[in-house]
């Protein structure tokens, strides 16, 4: 049994159900949940937009210290922190489940994932990094953003079931507990800068660089896509796998990302149909609606920024009233 599953609050919803859609009609026999960085309860979603994927809200999932997390992050922060704590769950509920996939909510599966799980037969884990090649300009984003805001791409991670791996994911779990900031001057970058250290401690991790797989605006420079009949190409005769969407937005459906400045939209034909294909997928699937939703667990900008300063200003005072009593 393979598991597949994303994270993200109600305001993603729709990014999340094109996903399920896309794992639907490639990989029916791939179980899909999404795990929900929210509250359901009090929530009345309009019949036309009410999720048909399994939703695991994220206090079901017994995360010692949840609030104190929910307390120190942002809601991309959080979303990103909670993912090593899915895996575990999934693991635990379903022992029969050999493999459990984290695809970002904004990704659409075009492909069965076949070739992916005899993967995970012969290694224990697998990870896609942001870029196979180097790049030949100063724009946005080039190797020295890949350096601090990690190695891999965490859109996508899969892990086979095996003690070294459950080992690795409570290893990556301490680490997020208080370290899954966006903080580059620290060397922090969600989950991401973490996942540096996967081929080193699980040893036999399968560092997968078929372009097919989580093509995406930083990997662009190095991928054209073509289309022949339903199937979506990659760089000649490699089938499409997945494609992730990071940055779009279907309401400024002219901008490829809002985090990339190496390409205009317009001047790429060859990704006219996968970006039409998933503006229209988010549109139907209720994407202006699920925005209004706010997250439950996140506090307003302006106090989060607050207590983040008020820690960062107490800490040098506290180091000194810790050394005085030391005397």
């Amino acid at each position: 049994m393979t598991i597949a599953f994303t994270i993200c609050s109600i305001n993603y919803l729709a990014q999340a159900r094109t996903l399920g859609d896309s794992l639907k009609n490639t990989n029916p026999d791939v179980k899909f949940f999404i795990g929900l960085v929210d509250i359901l309860e009090g929530v009345s979603f309009d019949p036309a937009f009410t999720p048909e994927y399994p939703m695991i809200e994220i206090d079901k999932i017994d995360i010692q210290g949840f609030q104190e997390m929910a307390d120190r992050y942002d809601i991309t922060e959080l979303n990103t922190a909670v993912k090593p704590f899915y895996f575990t769950y999934f693991f635990k509920k379903y022992p029969e489940a050999k493999n459990v996939i984290y695809f970002d909510p904004d990704i659409i599966v075009f492909q069965p994932i076949t070739a992916l799980k005899e993967s995970l037969t012969q290694y224990p884990a697998v990870v896609t990094p942001h870029i196979n090649t180097a790049i030949d300009d100063r724009l946005t984003p080039n190797e020295l953003h890949h350096l601090n805001t990690g190695i891999y791409n965490l859109g996508f991670v899969a892990f086979a079931r095996s003690n070294e791996t459950l080992e690795y994911i409570k290893w990556w779990e301490e680490k997020l507990r208080y370290e899954c900031l966006i903080d580059l001057c620290n060397g922090l970058f969600t989950d991401q800068n973490w996942m540096n250290f996967l081929p080193v401690f699980v040893k036999e991790t399968f560092i997968q660089r078929n372009p097919g797989y989580n093509a995406a605006y930083w990997n662009l420079h190095e991928r054209t896509f073509t289309q022949l009949g339903e199937t979506h190409y990659v760089n000649g005769d490699n089938p499409l796998i997945f494609f992730h969407y990071s940055g779009y937005d279907p309401a400024k459906p002219d901008v490829l990302s809002k985090y990339q400045d190496r390409f205009e939209l317009s001047d790429r034909a060859d990704l006219t149909t996968l970006f039409r294909l998933y503006k229209d997928s988010l549109i139907n699937n209720g994407n202006a609606y699920y925005r209004q939703f706010p997250c439950y667990y996140i506090k307003p900008k302006r106090v989060l920024r607050y207590q983040r300063v008020r820690k960062w200003i107490k800490m040098p005072f506290q180091y000194v009233i810790d050394q005085l009593e030391t005397i």
